[in-house]
Protein backbone atom coordinates (compact mmCIF):
# COMPACT_ATOMS: atom_id res chain seq x y z
CA UNK A 1 0.00 0.00 0.00
CA UNK A 2 1.38 3.14 -0.81
CA UNK A 3 1.25 5.90 2.10
CA UNK A 4 0.66 9.72 0.65
CA UNK A 5 1.94 12.56 2.89
CA UNK A 6 -0.60 14.38 5.00
CA UNK A 7 -2.64 17.32 2.91
CA UNK A 8 -3.39 19.93 5.52
CA UNK A 9 -1.10 22.40 4.20
CA UNK A 10 0.03 21.64 1.42
CA UNK A 11 -1.50 23.29 -0.66
CA UNK A 12 -1.05 26.84 1.20
CA UNK A 13 2.93 25.66 0.92
CA UNK A 14 2.56 25.05 -2.59
CA UNK A 15 0.45 28.38 -3.05
CA UNK A 16 2.95 30.44 -1.56
CA UNK A 17 6.04 28.78 -3.25
CA UNK A 18 4.27 29.74 -6.85
CA UNK A 19 3.16 33.28 -5.79
CA UNK A 20 7.11 33.94 -5.58
CA UNK A 21 7.70 32.78 -9.33
CA UNK A 22 6.15 35.36 -12.11
CA UNK A 23 3.62 33.61 -14.17
CA UNK A 24 5.26 33.19 -17.85
CA UNK A 25 3.00 35.85 -20.64
CA UNK A 26 5.05 35.49 -23.74
CA UNK A 27 5.47 32.31 -26.00
CA UNK A 28 8.99 30.70 -25.03
CA UNK A 29 11.23 30.54 -28.12
CA UNK A 30 10.65 27.90 -30.72
CA UNK A 31 12.60 25.15 -30.63
CA UNK A 32 14.94 24.39 -33.53
CA UNK A 33 13.02 21.00 -34.31
CA UNK A 34 9.43 22.71 -33.79
CA UNK A 35 10.40 25.74 -36.92
CA UNK A 36 9.87 23.35 -39.78
CA UNK A 37 6.18 22.97 -38.81
CA UNK A 38 5.63 26.19 -37.12
CA UNK A 39 2.69 27.01 -39.88
CA UNK A 40 0.69 24.35 -37.97
CA UNK A 41 1.09 26.70 -34.76
CA UNK A 42 -2.20 28.26 -33.80
CA UNK A 43 -6.16 27.09 -33.96
CA UNK A 44 -7.73 26.29 -37.15
CA UNK A 45 -11.65 25.44 -37.62
CA UNK A 46 -13.41 23.80 -40.38
CA UNK A 47 -15.65 21.50 -42.07
CA UNK A 48 -15.49 17.97 -42.65
CA UNK A 49 -17.11 14.63 -43.57
CA UNK A 50 -16.99 11.25 -42.80
CA UNK A 51 -17.70 7.71 -44.51
CA UNK A 52 -16.76 4.10 -43.52
CA UNK A 53 -19.08 1.28 -45.12
CA UNK A 54 -20.48 0.54 -41.29
CA UNK A 55 -22.00 3.73 -41.08
CA UNK A 56 -24.22 6.70 -42.65
CA UNK A 57 -21.98 9.49 -44.06
CA UNK A 58 -21.94 12.41 -42.24
CA UNK A 59 -20.36 16.18 -41.95
CA UNK A 60 -19.00 17.87 -39.27
CA UNK A 61 -17.46 20.97 -37.50
CA UNK A 62 -13.68 21.07 -36.30
CA UNK A 63 -10.94 22.69 -34.36
CA UNK A 64 -7.69 21.55 -34.26
CA UNK A 65 -4.90 23.95 -32.28
CA UNK A 66 -1.11 23.35 -32.34
CA UNK A 67 1.26 25.18 -29.39
CA UNK A 68 4.29 24.74 -27.95
CA UNK A 69 6.93 24.64 -25.11
CA UNK A 70 9.57 25.73 -26.51
CA UNK A 71 10.54 21.99 -26.07
CA UNK A 72 10.54 20.07 -29.34
CA UNK A 73 7.12 18.87 -29.43
CA UNK A 74 4.00 20.60 -30.65
CA UNK A 75 0.90 19.55 -28.72
CA UNK A 76 -2.36 18.68 -30.38
CA UNK A 77 -5.87 19.33 -29.35
CA UNK A 78 -8.89 18.63 -31.41
CA UNK A 79 -12.71 18.59 -31.41
CA UNK A 80 -15.77 17.99 -33.67
CA UNK A 81 -18.96 18.89 -33.81
CA UNK A 82 -22.43 18.28 -35.38
CA UNK A 83 -22.95 20.82 -37.74
CA UNK A 84 -26.70 20.97 -37.37
CA UNK A 85 -26.78 21.03 -33.78
CA UNK A 86 -23.59 22.11 -32.61
CA UNK A 87 -23.69 18.67 -29.95
CA UNK A 88 -19.68 17.72 -29.36
CA UNK A 89 -18.86 14.56 -31.60
CA UNK A 90 -15.34 13.52 -30.81
CA UNK A 91 -12.01 14.75 -29.12
CA UNK A 92 -8.18 13.79 -29.02
CA UNK A 93 -5.66 15.39 -28.06
CA UNK A 94 -1.83 14.59 -28.36
CA UNK A 95 1.60 14.95 -29.00
CA UNK A 96 3.81 15.97 -32.71
CA UNK A 97 7.60 15.18 -32.23
CA UNK A 98 9.59 16.57 -35.21
CA UNK A 99 13.36 15.10 -35.70
CA UNK A 100 15.56 17.45 -37.96
CA UNK A 101 15.60 14.33 -40.40
CA UNK A 102 12.36 14.97 -41.52
CA UNK A 103 10.77 12.28 -39.26
CA UNK A 104 7.85 12.86 -36.82
CA UNK A 105 6.74 10.91 -34.26
CA UNK A 106 3.22 11.11 -32.98
CA UNK A 107 0.92 9.87 -30.24
CA UNK A 108 -2.67 10.29 -29.87
CA UNK A 109 -5.53 10.11 -27.21
CA UNK A 110 -8.73 9.69 -28.84
CA UNK A 111 -12.36 10.04 -26.34
CA UNK A 112 -13.37 6.60 -27.92
CA UNK A 113 -10.72 5.10 -25.45
CA UNK A 114 -8.22 4.31 -28.58
CA UNK A 115 -4.98 5.66 -28.19
CA UNK A 116 -2.36 5.38 -31.44
CA UNK A 117 1.19 6.11 -32.16
CA UNK A 118 2.02 6.99 -35.59
CA UNK A 119 5.54 7.20 -37.20
CA UNK A 120 5.84 9.00 -40.38
CA UNK A 121 7.52 12.43 -42.28
CA UNK A 122 7.48 15.61 -42.84
CA UNK A 123 8.03 18.14 -46.23
CA UNK A 124 9.03 21.55 -45.53
CA UNK A 125 9.10 22.33 -48.66
CA UNK A 126 5.73 20.42 -49.07
CA UNK A 127 4.61 21.75 -45.83
CA UNK A 128 2.77 18.19 -45.96
CA UNK A 129 2.92 15.60 -42.89
CA UNK A 130 2.32 12.01 -43.67
CA UNK A 131 2.05 9.36 -40.81
CA UNK A 132 0.98 5.48 -40.45
CA UNK A 133 -0.06 3.94 -37.39
CA UNK A 134 2.86 1.43 -34.99
CA UNK A 135 0.33 0.89 -32.41
CA UNK A 136 -3.60 1.48 -32.15
CA UNK A 137 -4.50 0.29 -28.56
CA UNK A 138 -7.82 0.20 -27.47
CA UNK A 139 -11.08 -2.24 -26.78
CA UNK A 140 -12.60 -1.78 -30.50
CA UNK A 141 -12.29 -3.17 -33.83
CA UNK A 142 -9.61 -0.30 -34.89
CA UNK A 143 -6.46 -1.89 -36.32
CA UNK A 144 -5.12 0.79 -38.56
CA UNK A 145 -5.31 4.67 -38.80
CA UNK A 146 -3.23 6.36 -41.24
CA UNK A 147 -3.09 10.44 -41.36
CA UNK A 148 -1.75 12.82 -44.12
CA UNK A 149 -1.99 16.85 -42.99
CA UNK A 150 -1.48 19.48 -46.18
CA UNK A 151 -1.48 23.00 -46.23
CA UNK A 152 -2.89 24.14 -49.34
CA UNK A 153 -3.86 27.97 -50.28
CA UNK A 154 -3.38 28.68 -47.11
CA UNK A 155 -5.66 26.11 -45.55
CA UNK A 156 -4.89 23.31 -43.79
CA UNK A 157 -6.06 19.73 -45.59
CA UNK A 158 -6.14 16.43 -43.65
CA UNK A 159 -7.53 13.14 -44.43
CA UNK A 160 -7.82 9.68 -42.27
CA UNK A 161 -8.22 6.39 -43.31
CA UNK A 162 -9.21 3.62 -41.03
CA UNK A 163 -9.18 -0.03 -41.09
CA UNK A 164 -10.59 -2.33 -38.63
CA UNK A 165 -11.16 -5.99 -37.96
CA UNK A 166 -13.81 -6.07 -40.71
CA UNK A 167 -12.85 -3.59 -43.02
CA UNK A 168 -9.41 -2.67 -45.30
CA UNK A 169 -8.38 0.68 -45.00
CA UNK A 170 -10.12 2.97 -46.86
CA UNK A 171 -10.72 6.76 -46.76
CA UNK A 172 -12.96 7.69 -43.52
CA UNK A 173 -12.26 11.28 -42.66
CA UNK A 174 -11.22 14.23 -44.48
CA UNK A 175 -11.62 18.46 -43.93
CA UNK A 176 -10.82 21.53 -44.60
CA UNK A 177 -9.58 24.02 -42.12
CA UNK A 178 -8.99 27.74 -42.17
CA UNK A 179 -6.57 29.36 -39.37
CA UNK A 180 -8.43 31.82 -37.02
Amino acid sequence: MMFLPKVENFGDQMEERENRRPIPTEAPPLHPFVAPLSYLLGTWRGKGEGHYPTIPSFRYGEELRFSHSGKPVIAYTQKTWKLESGEPMHAESGFFRPKPDGTIEVVIAQSTGLVEVQNGTYNIDERSITLKSELVGNASKVEEISRAFALANGKLVYVLHMSTTTNPLQPHLKAILEKL
